[in-house]
């Protein structure tokens, strides 16, 4: 195990137990923000809130996540990484806590927004895990962070149901926060001290986010066809639940969860997509995604009334999104290896808007249109992460063209 003294280069290398590690805390850190979702009545019930002050902490806690986004990740340029991941779990553990207790509405919500701002650090260890590994591995071993990341997404809502059930809603959060305490303890130990690359001020280091998008275009590129493909997933899990509650289903929010946990399969693949990176290019393995959604959408418009088809969509939609996930997010930081944790601020707040605009866009089709609606939202999502990709490669095409005629 590593000492926190250990000093790292870049491309010098990471231990695998140390990127397990990072792994299994992406994924529970990540958690956090959806233990809240299967709890809501029970919370409700419990505390006295309305429906509309309870349904108002994931919409915090994704506020929270946003804001996170656009101003924790970049603190990994400017300020010693383990000091910030620290500092986050500390946050997150106080505020798990402040949950359990039970608070006011204020205080529910205040400690919901402060669980999304704490929870960003999985974005933290990706970037640290790309710059230090060796370059044949970094792909490879970001994967499987991100794996880690994913699964955590998609186990938290049914651990919390279950746990909600047999034991209470505030047990789930007290469990949470014990977890979180354990991970700041591994972190301490575990974490290697590493020198930031940047020098100035928090208000230059923000300055330089946009100067960085500037001088590299090719990341918004990879952002937006990402931030679409992102809308599309999202947009098909966020109509699931309306989706299975009708003919021939009839099923409960228990059974959309078990389907959730179909899209492990999916998540546990990218690690094993990163090592193809290398070997056939950003390009390939992002259209190879993109295939996948595409056919996952066709799958679950065509086959919608069995539970073969709509397992079979959910896994294939997410090995899909995971390739394009982690070819698009890996060559934005590749782009500034210097500046890796705002190159990801860029992608990731980017991500970001693009699943929620998706979610939107699903939401509404299916309120006018049903589950048919849906499939066209998520299958004119992907098209348009397709069209970004032509419109570019048009552009780059025709500014070489006008080049060689001067």
């Amino acid at each position: 195990m590593w000492s926190n003294a250990f000093d790292l280069r870049p491309n010098q290398g990471l231990p695998m137990p140390l990127i397990v590690a990072l792994s299994v805390m992406a994924g529970i850190s990540v958690a956090n923000i959806y233990y809240c979702q299967p709890l809501l009545n029970m919370i409700r019930e419990d505390t006295g809130l309305s429906v509309f002050e309870v349904n108002l902490m994931p919409v915090f806690t994704q506020i929270g996540y946003a804001l996170g986004l656009l101003f924790i990740i970049p603190l990994g340029d400017l300020y010693n990484r383990r000091k910030t991941i620290l500092a986050s779990f500390l946050a997150a553990i106080a505020a798990l806590l402040v949950i359990a207790a039970r608070p006011s509405a204020t205080g529910l919500l205040a400690a919901s927004f402060v669980v999304g701002i704490a929870s960003v650090s999985p974005q933290v260890f990706i970037p640290f895990v790309l710059l230090y590994a060796k370059p044949e591995q970094k792909e490879r071993k970001a994967g499987i962070v991100l794996s880690g990341l994913l699964v955590g997404i998609l186990a938290s809502r049914v651990v919390s149901g279950y746990v909600g059930h047999a034991m209470g809603w505030r047990t789930m959060y007290v469990i949470a926060a014990a977890i979180m305490t354990l991970s700041a303890l591994v972190i301490l130990r575990i974490f290697p001290n590493v020198t930031p690359t940047y020098r100035g001020t928090f208000a230059s280091l923000m300055k330089s986010i946009r100067q960085l998008a500037v001088r590299y275009p090719r990341s918004l590129l990879y952002a937006l066809r990402s931030a679409f493909a992102f809308g599309s997933l999202l947009g098909m899990w966020g109509c699931m639940a309306f989706r299975m509650k009708e003919a021939p289903f009839f099923a409960d929010s228990d059974t959309v969860g078990l389907l959730g946990l179909c899209g492990v399969a999916g998540a546990l693949t990218a690690s094993n997509v990163g090592k193809y990176i290398p070997r056939y290019g950003v390009e390939r393995i992002n259209a190879f995604g993109v295939a996948l959604i595409l056919l996952a959408w066709i799958i679950m418009g065509t086959l919608d009334n069995t539970y073969a088809g709509m397992i079979a969509g959910i896994v294939i939609i997410d090995i899909g999104m995971q390739s394009i996930q982690l070819s698009n997010q890996s060559a934005t930081m590749r782009l500034c290896p210097e500046a890796t944790s705002r190159m990801n601020t860029i992608y990731m707040v980017t991500y970001f808007i693009g699943g929620s605009f998706g979610t939107f866009i699903a939401g509404t089709m299916w309120s006018l249109f049903g589950w048919s609606g849906t499939v066209g939202a998520g299958i004119a999502l992907i098209l348009c992460s397709v069209l970004i990709t032509l419109g570019h490669r048009a552009f780059r095409k025709r500014t070489s063209q006008e080049t060689k005629d001067l």
